[in-house]
């Protein structure tokens, strides 16, 4: 934890690196507007070492000149990934929302003490793991709630996860998270519904309170540490079970799900949302290229849960609110695991289409 003039000095590169970054994507936004060109990274970082020199912007010297160079890399970074068409376009940065900084060179670790550019003593740090490789660089942050948190970038040399040989099918889901083919099911805990009662009467709490008062402070943290327990909560059971089923299985066949159009269902939205399968299937997918293990994308149009698994006959009339249903081969289907597994068979059917 930083101590009280450590603090102050975080606040300036907080302060500094957005200042940075929002001023550069508003000057490229105008340059655009008027040339439809604007300035690239090199540019910009030449206008940066002058306008350092100015009088009225002199207090940009107080930080690291690196984690101010680094927030134009990532406004350059952001530019191509929107015109190359995979990222929205670039948003200007709130003091309200998570703050955070990179410091790209010249970081070590001793002990419990983090050293950077700008802070000679050190900051005190409670490492959670053992440091492994060589250090890289690392980025600080603070959370809405006042927490401070710094991830730290080493190169290290990987060793993937054993072989198993298993195929398996995953069904996503909102009354159990995941139903796999081997029948094993993971229970959709439904975070936001356990603390939606308590966010309710925190929120309640704030709107009567006067903005920029103590107690508006106070509870506006309360606030915050409950949706910082949610969020926490769901990502550490994300990155439960993504890492079981990766260790579980050399193979993972699941649905190629259009999530942003599901969200338009405004009975469903709150759920889905909630479940995030978004950003599990994200967890999935980088986990096995890092274990060198395949996910296998089906299309989003398979019926899986209205085809019997048995003898491929298409139940056209089922129903959503129907979790069970029988053939007219005669076999009774649980809705879930009927889906995962003929998502387990059309993937090995995919198998030479589909790899990620």
């Amino acid at each position: 934890m930083p101590n009280q003039e450590q603090q102050i000095l975080l606040s300036k590169h907080f302060g500094c690196v957005r200042w940075a970054y929002n001023h550069f994507l508003n000057e490229r936004k105008e340059q655009y507007e008027l040339s439809k060109k604007s300035d690239n990274y090199y540019a910009q970082a030449k206008t940066l070492t002058e306008i350092k020199k100015k009088e009225e912007t002199i207090w940009l010297k107080e930080v690291n000149s690196q984690t101010l160079q680094f927030a134009l890399r990532c406004l350059d970074t952001a530019y191509l990934n929107f015109f190359r068409g995979n990222a929205k376009f670039p948003r200007f940065k709130s003091r309200r929302d998570k703050n955070t900084f990179t410091v790209p060179q010249f970081v070590t670790v001793e002990k419990d003490l983090l050293y950077i550019p700008k802070f000679k003593d050190g900051i005190k740090v409670n490492l959670h793991r053992e440091i492994k490789g060589e250090v890289k660089h690392c980025t600080i942050s603070k959370t809405p709630t006042g927490n401070y948190f710094v991830s730290i970038l080493c190169e290290t040399q990987y060793e993937p996860k054993q072989k198993t040989g298993k195929e398996v099918g995953i069904d996503l889901g909102l009354k159990d998270f995941v139903i796999t083919s081997d029948g094993i099911k993971f229970k959709n805990n439904r975070y936001t519904k356990h603390h939606e009662r308590a966010l309710a009467k925190a929120q309640k709490h704030l709107s009567r309170k006067t903005k920029g008062s103590n107690r508006y402070e106070n509870q506006r943290l309360k606030v915050a540490m409950l949706h910082e327990k949610t969020a926490n909560s769901r990502l550490d059971n994300l990155h439960k079970v993504s890492s079981q089923i990766i260790s579980d299985n050399d193979v993972i066949c699941l649905e190629d799900l259009h999530i942003k159009g599901m969200i338009k269902n405004h009975k469903l939205a709150k759920h889905i949302a909630d479940a995030s399968w978004g950003n599990f299937v994200r967890l999935l997918e980088y986990k096995a290229e890092w274990n060198d293990k395949q996910i296998v994308k089906i299309n989003r149009f398979f019926p899986s849960s209205k085809t019997c698994n048995s003898c491929g006959w298409i139940n056209q009339n089922l129903n959503l609110s129907e979790r069970e249903w029988t053939c007219k081969c005669g076999v009774i289907h649980d809705r879930d695991d009927n889906a995962a597994i003929n998502i387990l068979k059309e993937g090995e059917n995919n198998r030479g289409g589909t790899l990620r």
